[in-house]
């Protein structure tokens, strides 16, 4: 009996601690999934959804016959309606939980801390001289889809040859240039453009397309405005305005040589 007993309370503690186990993870789920849409357009969007289901579980106890009919109707395919809604949200959440650290591939450092010194140099180069530039840094997200369509050079990464793509006078300034570690991998790149609502109006194509292309991938994204010479960096959909070159080489340096996202965001806040 004795022993039947304690069996039980076994038992019964195994199932307290699946439970809060079970709730542990679905609150840690849910936490990271608001974090992940905070300051989207995907944030008015859940606020409208939980609107609909609230009007849902009113409707039927106050009487509303139709509305519940129309609601429940709606909410029953609520998972194909997420999917839809948050598409983005998901990919970019989904591409972060496979590309942790264990599967990136290592870079040598030296030849690493050569392409962000190339890179702002020339970037600060272009920006006095008010000439437009969008250089995409590769990360672990592959961007093949982009070079389909562009010019393919697969060369290695020098100021000279970068600053010559984007002067006036040559036939790809228009286009983006993707480097790929220590090597420009492509010019004349088209990247999709962002249509969030909620961006300054006042920013050119150039800045759409990099907040476009962020948004669905891990790339960075350095943009010189044509119009004053202000130097932008874009990542994750989030866009940093008006730094210098000591600004953009200790941005990138944290980006692509390390630091944790936290460390990161706050780097970014504080410039």
């Amino acid at each position: 009996m004795e022993l039947l007993s304690g069996f039980n309370d076994w038992g019964l503690q195994y199932s307290v601690l699946r439970l809060c186990a079970d709730i542990a993870i679905v609150a840690y789920l849910t936490y990271r999934g608001l974090l992940m849409i905070r300051g989207t357009r995907a944030a008015p969007m859940l606020l409208g959804l939980t609107v609909v289901v609230v009007l849902y579980l009113l409707a039927k106890p106050l009487g509303l016959v139709t509305l519940s009919w129309l609601l429940g109707n709606f909410l029953s395919s609520i998972i194909l309606v997420v999917v839809v809604i948050f598409q983005d949200e998901i990919r970019r959440g989904l591409t972060k939980v496979g590309l942790q650290r264990i599967f990136r591939r290592s870079a040598s450092r030296s030849l690493l801390d050569k392409t962000i010194e190339d890179l702002t140099l020339c970037v600060t180069k272009l920006a006095k001289a008010k000439i437009g530039a969008l250089i995409v840094l590769q990360r672990s997200v592959g961007l093949d889809e982009i070079v389909e369509d562009s010019v393919v050079l697969d060369a290695v990464l020098s100021r000279k040859l970068l600053y010559s793509i984007f002067v006036k006078e040559s036939p790809l300034h228009d286009g983006a240039v993707l480097i790929d570690g220590d090597r420009i991998k492509a010019a004349g790149c088209v990247l999709p453009l962002s249509f969030n609502p909620d961006l300054d109006p006042n920013l050119g194509t150039r800045h759409r397309a990099a907040l476009g292309l962020s948004e669905r991938s891990d790339a960075v994204v350095i943009v010189v405005s044509e119009e004053n010479g202000a130097i932008s960096l874009v990542r994750e959909g989030h866009l940093v305005r008006n730094l210098d070159g000591a600004m953009l080489r200790d941005s990138l340096h944290r980006l692509i040589l390390g630091g944790s996202e936290d460390e990161i965001t706050e780097a970014q806040d504080e410039s």
